[in-house]
Formats: structure tokens, C-alpha cells, sequence
């Protein structure tokens, strides 16, 4: 192939494509969008995060300002641990608005976590709102197809086609022409939206964030860049197997129809009958049934605790508990906490297995489709996916359970026994010593390999595209 063919080629698609009214519009249009979304995103990021962090702020000082009192009234008391926002999010809004962003930790339960947009707003945001992400998702691949639909159908109707194979213009040279043509014409608005968001990772992402947000950013810009081609790539394809210019375009909007809308939803409601997840009334009632078998820690005449305590009067060779060189109250709220915990534990990963399946339905569908690909990667790496979702509940878990086990501890080392003289409180300089919550983000290799199906799909779509363009390079109709 001579690349100055080929250069020429990608140029006069060039300038057909900025010859049309179309796209001077839909350029207009696009710039509108982009300002509108950034700005939206951006302001929304910031507001957001800096009211979560100001409370998670007033949260720890409220901790920290506790009077004197028992331990285990103040692992009662509790705390909230509330979800921040990645720099990312201003680009891929993701499930951002349909999970909650604040969960209440106290001893014994773990609470559900609350406060999510949708919660707290009208129907009318499950249409969506308009982000840098779904420009380039949803609105691009219109303007790509409809750019690109005429490219070779309409010159073979035309018999442009067949005067270019005649001058001595290779099929291949035509082909591979209007395809880099095309998607290079697509980069123009993916190069315009990436500057601006490294300008939010530039301006947001702290020291120690700054390389993970550009490494994600890196992967962003690749994979939409890949998806660009693939689309372009489809397009060259349908339009060349077209008879007409006007078939390539109703094929072309068909595609995109099923890309976007059909498949997904379908997929997402087949899932859901496929897997049906319990409603929260059903899950809180299987907790507390395996709870209650269990045993209650506060009953002191429980079969289960009234065998734990003989064990431990036993092994420490004593008659009563008033005995025991440490507190058995506390002792006993620790052991019924760990029990508790692996109660919760077991039917919340029985509940992830469910989403994961049904969330494993689309992510393969990449295979067949590569919005499902684009889609899976750009929440993940903005951290707005559910697996993200997931990390900051685990986390809040974590520091509920330490939380709690801390002022059991405090309880076992400096409160008394009933049947022992002492104070009943301790200093509330140890609840200073209690660091607040601080979320971290999944680490960039953890997304890889949350992400590693849709990598894999959106790498085989670019390599099936290059491979079916040159199939049509030896297959072409000039007439």
C-alpha cells in the first residue's frame, strides 16, 4: 500500500466531511454539549466532595468531642463513613447517581449504605444525564456512522469507484484510505474531550493520587480510541456491502440502535429473571434468623455464650467471672461481633455471586457487542462502576469491625468486672486515638483485572476489524 494514496484519500474525506452542513453543526453542537458537561461534571464533583468531606470531618470531630463514658456505649454511638468521589467521575458518571454515599457504623449491624441521587430525586433521572462519557459513547457513534455511511457505497453508485480501481488505485488502498480518514475524523472530538479532562486530573488529583488518575486517564484515552477505530472500521464495512447509500445508513442506524439500547437492556432485564436478587426485607430476614440461632451475646443465659464462658473459666482456672483478669462483658461483645460479622459476611457474598452474575451477562456480550467493551472499562477506570461501589462497602465494613472490636478491647483492659470495685468509664482521650475513615480507591491493577474480559473483547473487535478490512480489500465491487 503507498501511503500517499492513502494520505490523499483520508484528505478528501476530510474535506467532504467538513464541506457538509452536518458537520459544522453537529461540531457546534458537540462544543455546546462538551462545555455543558464538563462544567455540570466538574461542579458536581467538587460540590459533592467537598460536602462528603466536611462531614466526614464533623463526623470524626463529634467522635473525638465524646464525654467520658463506657466503651461499649460508644461503639454504639458509632460513626458514618461516606464515599468520595474520583477525579474520573466528572468524565463517566457511571452508577455515581444509584448507590448511596453514606453508611451509619455501629456494633453488631452492618447498615446499608444510603443517600444516593436517585434516591433523592425525580424519575426523570433514569433517562441520564449528560456527561463527557456518554458524548463519546452515545453521540459520537451516531456522527461516525452518519459521516462514514456514504464512503464507498455512494461512490460505487456514482461510479467513482470503479473510475479510481481503474487509474491504478488498489482496493486496498481505497478501503484502508476511507477508514483511517474516518476515524481520524473521530478523533477530533475525542482529542478535544480528553484535554479537557486532563485538565480536572491536572487540577484535582492530589500528589499521591496524581499518578493513579493519569494511568486510568492513559487507559481511558486507548480504549476509546480503539473503540473509534472499531466503529469506523464497521462502518467502511457496512457501507461497502451495501447496495446503496441510503441501505448502508438505515444498516448503520439498526447497528447502533442494538448497540446502545437494545442489547443492553435487554441484557440487564434478562439478568435480573435469569438471577433474581431478594428484595432488603427478605435479606435482613435471613440475618437475623441465622443470628438468633447463633445466640445473643447481651443474654447471659444463652446456651451458646453459657458454654463459652465455662470454656473460659476453665482455661483460665477460676470459679466466677468476677475472677478473670480481664472484663468477660467485653470479651463476650467481641466474640458475638466476630460471630455477627461471619453471619453478615456469608449471605453478602451469597448477594454479590448474584450481581456478579448478572453483571457477567453483559460483560460478555462484549464479545458481540463493543459498547458493552467501552461501557465496562469507562466506569471502571472513572470509579464509578459497581465493583467500586463494592470496595468502598468493604472498606466502611472493615473499619466498622475494628471499630468495634477496639472498644471491646478497651473494655476487656481498663473496664471492671461487676462484681470488682473501679470506674465504669474511661478517658475520652482514647476515642482521640481512633483514626477517622479515609476511603482509597481501587488500585489501577485491581480495575485491570475486574476489567480484564472487556480489555480482552475490545482488543479482539480491533484485531476482527483490521482482518475484515482486508478481507473486503480482495472482495470489493467496483460496480
Amino acid at each position: 500500500m503507498r501511503k500517499n494514496v492513502i494520505k490523499l484519500l483520508a484528505r478528501q474525506l476530510w474535506q467532504d466531511a467538513f464541506r457538509s452542513k452536518v458537520m459544522l453543526i453537529a461540531s457546534a453542537l458537540m462544543l455546546f454539549l462538551l462545555l455543558f458537561s464538563a462544567y455540570s461534571g466538574y461542579e458536581n464533583y467538587h460540590d459533592q466532595n467537598f460536602t462528603r468531606d466536611e462531614i466526614q470531618h464533623e463526623v470524626q470531630e463529634s467522635w473525638e468531642n465524646n464525654p467520658d463514658k463506657h466503651p461499649h456505649r460508644m461503639s454504639h454511638y458509632g460513626s458514618f463513613a461516606l464515599r468520595l468521589k474520583h477525579v474520573l467521575s466528572v468524565f463517566d458518571l457511571g452508577m455515581e447517581n444509584f448507590v448511596g454515599n453514606a453508611v451509619f457504623l455501629e456494633a453488631h449491624k452492618q447498615n446499608t449504605v444510603n443517600f444516593s441521587e436517585a434516591s433523592m430525586s425525580t424519575g426523570l433521572l433514569r433517562f441520564g444525564e449528560v456527561s463527557l462519557a456518554m458524548l463519546l459513547k452515545v453521540i459520537v457513534p451516531l456522527l461516525i456512522f452518519y459521516l462514514g455511511f456514504a464512503t464507498i457505497a455512494q461512490e460505487r453508485e456514482n461510479g467513482t469507484l470503479k473510475l479510481l480501481i481503474g487509474q491504478g488505485i488498489t482496493r486496498k488502498e481505497i478501503v484502508f484510505g476511507k477508514w483511517i480518514g474516518l476515524w481520524s475524523l473521530s478523533l477530533i472530538f475525542l482529542i478535544s474531550i480528553f484535554l479537557v479532562l486532563l485538565l480536572f486530573v491536572l487540577l484535582e488529583s492530589h500528589n499521591s493520587m496524581l499518578t493513579d488518575s493519569f494511568l486510568r486517564y492513559l487507559v481511558l484515552l486507548i480504549s476509546y480510541f480503539l473503540f473509534f477505530g472499531i466503529l469506523s472500521a464497521i462502518t467502511i464495512l457496512v457501507s461497502a456491502f451495501s447496495a446503496t447509500a441510503k441501505g448502508a445508513l438505515v444498516k448503520l442506524l439498526g447497528i447502533w440502535l442494538l448497540f446502545v439500547i437494545i442489547v443492553p437492556k435487554s441484557l440487564q432485564a434478562m439478568g435480573f429473571y435469569l438471577y433474581p436478587t431478594p428484595s432488603k426485607i427478605e435479606m435482613e430476614t435471613a440475618v437475623e434468623h441465622d443470628l438468633i440461632e447463633l445466640g445473643d451475646s447481651h443474654n447471659p443465659d444463652d446456651p451458646h455464650f453459657k458454654a463459652l464462658k465455662d470454656s473460659v473459666l476453665l482455661a483460665n482456672k477460676v470459679t466466677d467471672v468476677n475472677d478473670l483478669p480481664f472484663n468477660y462483658g467485653g470479651f463476650v461483645m467481641s466474640k458475638g461481633e466476630e460471630l455477627s460479622a461471619e453471619v453478615y459476611l456469608e449471605h453478602q457474598e451469597g448477594l454479590y455471586e448474584v450481581y456478579h452474575k448478572q453483571n457477567n451477562l453483559e460483560r460478555y456480550s462484549a464479545f458481540i457487542n463493543p459498547y458493552s467493551a467501552i461501557k465496562n472499562l469507562s466506569m471502571a477506570f472513572s470509579g464509578t462502576d459497581f465493583q467500586s461501589f463494592l470496595h468502598f462497602k468493604d472498606e466502611a465494613e472493615t473499619y466498622r469491625f475494628k471499630l468495634a472490636q477496639d472498644m471491646n478491647q478497651l473494655q476487656m483492659d481498663f473496664i471492671p468486672n461487676k462484681g470488682k470495685e473501679g470506674p465504669n468509664t474511661i478517658s475520652s482521650d482514647y476515642w482521640k486515638e481512633f483514626p477517622p475513615f479515609q476511603y482509597h480507591f481501587l488500585s489501577i491493577r485491581e480495575v485491570l483485572k475486574n476489567e480484564l474480559t472487556s480489555l480482552i473483547a475490545l482488543l479482539l473487535w480491533s484485531i476482527l476489524s483490521v482482518f475484515g478490512l482486508l478481507k473486503l480489500s480482495t472482495n470489493l465491487k467496483a460496480i
